[in-house]
């Protein structure tokens, strides 16, 4: 009897140091966060919670009001810029009668030089002429400069005139991927800021699995690695890639390790779903060791 003893607490130490065939686990999700790149007051909301979404589908819109009067402004803006800089336009009328001025300035210029040679002309007129003569060159500059700039500046009203359309073309926020609406934020009416969530998405390929790896079993869980993994109400078997396992522990005893204390290191690891249909956050879920 004593022998028969002997062995079964030798057994059942044997059993006690085998690893676990399970770990225990639970499914999370990375929620994709849709908000506005505009402030404003939230018009439309075309879901609710719970609801199935495509990719580019409006989930919701704010209002354009204000954002249309400054698309507006920017246009009419361009539009004066435009009537001024064109060819036909004032500047450029500025730039024909500055050249014209030039080129009778300098025929007057070279009629004094030549006369002023034989005492035909006064010294005066002579220098008159000259004094003209730059004038006009500076008027000339003067008006392509003003010219040159305004034309950049219609470039920049332009600009601002696109950025304004496409502000209020990104009043309306398309879905990024299929999936479920898990939250809502803010409703029509109220106001909401840049970057401030409105919906919660959830599509399915942003679920993963998360649990804690003894220190002793690191060495098979290799990302890429396939393992199973069950849950209640889920069609079994289930499967999920590795993609991440963590390169510190969650515990770290606070003295030097020795064989039982390493045992109580864990490090976390995440799996991708090779199919996630059933799974929710917050799941519970068993992974079946390789």
């Amino acid at each position: 009897m004593r022998i028969l003893i002997s062995g079964l607490f030798i057994l059942l130490a044997a059993c006690a140091e085998k690893s676990p065939a399970t770990l225990a686990g639970y499914v999370e999700a990375e929620l994709v966060y849709l908000a506005p790149q505009d402030g404003g007051i939230v018009k439309t909301l075309n879901v609710r919670e719970g609801d199935r979404v495509k990719a580019g589908d409006i989930i919701f819109t704010l209002d354009p009001t204000r954002l249309s009067l400054a698309a507006e402004q920017a246009t009419a803006a361009a539009q004066g810029m435009a009537a001024r800089a064109q060819d036909d336009g004032a500047l450029a009328k500025q730039v024909a009668e500055a050249e014209a001025a030039l080129v009778l300035a300098e025929q007057t210029f070279r009629r004094s030089r030549d006369l002023v040679k034989d005492g035909a002309v006064a010294r005066e007129k002579y220098d008159a002429d000259a004094s003209g003569l730059a004038a006009a060159k500076a008027r000339l500059d003067r008006a392509k400069a003003e010219r040159a700039a305004m034309l950049r500046d219609w470039d920049s009203m332009n600009a601002a005139t696109r950025l304004a359309e496409r502000r209020l073309a990104d009043l309306e926020t398309a879905s990024p991927a299929g999936g479920s609406i898990e939250r809502i934020y803010r409703r029509p009416g109220e106001v909401v800021a840049v970057g401030d969530p409105v919906v919660a998405l959830l599509p399915p390929e942003n679920l993963k699995l998360r649990f804690f790896a003894p220190e002793g079993l690191l060495a098979k869980m290799q990302i890429g690695s396939s393992l199973a993994f069950s849950c209640d109400g889920c069609p079994s078997p289930q499967s999920a890639r590795i993609s991440y396992v963590a390169s510190e522990p969650q515990f770290t005893p606070p003295v030097i390790y020795s064989l039982d204390e390493r045992e109580k290191l864990v490090f976390l690891v995440e799996a991708r779903p090779d199919d996630s249909s059933g799974l929710r956050p917050g799941l519970p879920v068993t992974i079946a060791l390789p």
